[in-house]
């Protein structure tokens, strides 16, 4: 079961990825070249909150959407 913090940061990932008007698969391919082996059904689970997301995940993220740590867990 997922916390309210996960939950939260689940829907902000998706809040980011489609304020760059980006789908699950374009996201999760610029993720794979950034060396974070993740998979359009493993983002979907994120964003739903039915997987965690491990920390090599979240600096990807923080990356590829040119973020701070801040940004990408302000919820």
């Amino acid at each position: 079961m997922s916390t309210d913090y996960e939950m939260r940061l689940g829907k902000n990932i998706q809040k980011l990825r489609k304020m760059r008007d980006l789908s699950q698969e374009q996201l999760a391919k610029k993720l794979q070249l950034s060396g974070c082996d993740i998979s359009p059904y493993t983002l979907s689970r994120i964003e739903l909150c039915q997987k965690h997301v491990r920390a090599d995940e979240l600096k990807s993220l923080k990356e590829v959407f040119g973020i701070t740590f801040d940004e990408l867990m302000e919820v």
